[in-house]
């Protein structure tokens, strides 16, 4: 759990920290100390010009009055590196009500904090990944204990902002193994800065390979700290500045849910994107139904596929919210997941109690505050999510389009199958059945479900086509709910659509009839989710939808680079080979609506060269590789 920052000030008006005894920043101004401390002495904004792209990282986060003079002066700066990328650890966050007053003291920063105000995610552990500034900026949140999170963070930085409260006050935080894991992040060449001389500090930095000196400081500290990692300056990546010249290229085949945001999120970044499917227009398989449910996993646990789902979910929130602020294809109604019996309601109870997340995250309710909640009798209490949405996939999938085409150019080839996949001269390209090259580039996705399955035969993909069928009934058939409702089954009013009742489960072969038994299973959870309801309907008469969703066999999706076909005895994931430029983003199973848009940026930030948005364990989780690793561990030697 995380514990937030209280709100509380010294007389003079400086914010101060009941939890460390000490200030948030010096009494002569918060906002000059950020400016004169972490950008002048790191060479900001000069660092920075030219550069495509430029990664800080911060050890504590506070009021977010360094990223915000950051940002500030990014803006401000005409010769601006495209991208900036800010990462921060903090152990005890301010609630977003908290961070709105605290804000209220630099009216010049008004604009940015409100942007950041309404990114703010609930105060859950883990990685929060943030989209401002219409996507070029990131803002990765690293919420908890810095010594567990920074092992977590993959990716390196140019420059360190060394923050935090005083040593003999958070001596964790200044510690030699938090500085070793920070080295480990910076960049050959980085920078770093920080308000600090203690000699211990400047000592462990010395012995990791920095070149520290002391600086003139801020206001009445006499001395502050700077620091070069290595001899040389600050990196420029080859891949950073020959994508300021000519766009790096990507086929994308599959243009679902997964498809479109992979699109999405390599646009944002300048890359030319070509997008591959068989059909006429996109979502128009498992994408195509009118409505789905977007709501997380909970693990009483909190094991690393809820904690997936849980920075997958919020982060997909926010996309939504920025993609369609007036909430025309979607709705934030909230959700309700019933239990399923009395001994999964005492499950859920102590999921809740155990993780002790805030009540705008999840709540578990009792069945009468679940049913005033619905505004109907409900079947049982549950867990509550009250920013959960329902969203309609197709109009979901073509935003994102629409958004990718504002930053760079976009080919489609639809009406297109991809029969063949072969790499040549560092160019992956796509063939049809006749032998024509339908598309080339230099990377190639495939978010084309378990259609992949035939394009890599030689790989293990372990991906299970599993149908769905929905049932649709008529809008006036039942009183509106406040909230969407799911347990046995889930059941969904969408604006101007059906209702929508789902959804079957089968392992079948592609069979895209309408079945009797499948509405009348539908039916039958329905009257689950609320029993007080009087059913009318003949099954034969339902209308509905059969899809197919793409899963593998532990149900969690193939998220990353393919491995080889070809592989020597590895017994990690790093020690495997791989078929560079090739990537898997495929088996989202029923939650391909909330984990597909993070699954994309992971893909599109490992293959710019970023910092990645996901925890390392969470990554290895989803790693398409690991079922290769697995045979390799349990195949007995020759």
């Amino acid at each position: 759990m995380i514990t937030p920052a209280s709100l509380a000030l010294t007389a003079d008006g400086t914010p101060w920290s009941a939890s460390f005894d000490d200030v948030y920043h010096s009494t002569e101004g918060g906002l000059p100390q950020a400016q004169h401390v972490f950008l002048g002495r790191n060479g900001l904004p000069h660092a920075w010009q030219g550069r495509h792209q430029f990664t800080i990282l911060e050890t504590g986060f506070g009021l977010g009055l360094s990223f915000l003079a950051t940002w500030h002066a990014w803006r401000n700066d005409p010769q601006r590196c495209t991208r900036l990328h800010f990462i921060s650890t903090e152990l005890h966050p301010f609630t977003r009500a908290d961070l709105t007053t605290l804000h209220m003291h630099w009216p010049e920063l008004a604009l940015l904090a409100s942007e950041l105000q309404n990114a703010w995610p609930p105060l859950t552990p883990g990685f929060h990944h943030l989209l401002l500034n219409g996507g070029r900026v990131t803002l990765t949140l690293l919420l908890g204990d810095a010594l567990e999170t920074l092992p977590q963070l993959v990716g390196k930085a140019d420059a360190i902002y060394l923050d935090g409260f005083a040593p003999q006050k958070n001596p964790q935080l200044w510690s030699a193994a938090l500085l070793a894991n920070v080295t480990q992040h910076a960049a050959p060449g980085a920078t770093l800065a920080s308000w600090c001389v203690a000699g211990d500090v400047r000592k462990t930095l010395i012995s990791l390979g920095w070149t520290v000196q002391k600086q003139q400081g801020f206001a009445r500290k006499r001395h502050m700290l700077t620091a070069r990692l290595g001899e040389g300056t600050t990196r420029i990546s080859k891949q950073s500045t020959a994508s300021a010249l000519s766009p790096p290229t990507a086929i994308v085949i599959g243009a679902g849910i997964a498809g479109c945001s992979m699109t999405e999120a390599l646009s944002r970044r300048g890359w030319h994107v070509t997008l591959i499917d068989q059909h006429a227009a996109p979502a128009q398989e498992a994408s195509g139904n009118p409505a789905g449910l977007l709501h997380p996993l909970l693990a009483r646990d909190d094991n690393l596929a809820a904690r997936f789902s849980r920075a997958a979910y919020l982060y997909t929130l926010r996309l939504l919210h920025r993609l369609d602020a007036n909430s025309n294809f979607w709705r934030e109604c909230g959700i309700l997941q019933l239990a399923e019996d009395e001994a999964d309601a005492t499950a859920q109870q102590r999921t809740c109690a155990a993780l002790n997340f805030p009540a705008d995250y999840v709540s578990w309710i009792d069945q009468a505050a679940a049913s005033a909640h619905a505004g109907a009798p409900v079947g049982a209490g549950g867990w509550y999510f009250p920013h959960a949405a329902w969203v309609k996939p197709q109009a979901f999938c073509q935003a994102l389009l629409t958004a990718a085409e504002t930053k760079t150019t976009v080919d489609y080839r639809f009406d297109a199958t991809a029969t063949r996949i072969h790499s040549h001269a560092g160019q992956w390209h796509v063939e049809d059945a006749d032998g024509t090259c339908i598309a080339s580039a230099d990377h190639l996705i495939l978010a084309n479900a378990s259609a992949a399955n035939t394009l890599v035969p030689d790989l293990t993909l372990t991906l299970r086509a599993i149908r769905g069928q929905l049932t649709y009934l008529p809008s006036e058939t039942l009183t509106p709910l406040n909230t969407a409702l799911c347990g046995t089954g889930y059941l969904i009013q969408p604006d101007q659509a059906p209702i929508v009742l789902g959804a079957s489960f089968v392992e079948d072969v592609k069979n895209t009839a309408l079945r009797i038994s499948e509405h009348q299973d539908n039916l039958a959870r329905l009257q689950a989710l609320l029993p007080n309801l009087t059913l009318h309907f003949d099954p034969a008469q339902l209308d509905g939808r059969v899809s197919f969703r793409s899963a593998s066999h532990d149900r969690l999706p193939l998220v990353g680079t393919l491995p080889a076909p070809s592989f020597r005895p590895s017994l990690t994931l790093s020690g495997l080979p791989r078929q560079a430029g090739l990537h898997a983003m495929l088996g989202f199973g029923a939650r391909g609506l909330t984990w597909a848009p993070m699954a994309a940026e992971v893909i599109a930030a490992q293959l710019n060269n970023e910092c990645l948005p996901l925890e390392q364990s969470v990554l290895k989780m989803l790693d398409p590789a690991r079922y290769q690793l697995r045979k390799v561990r349990t195949e007995k030697p020759a």
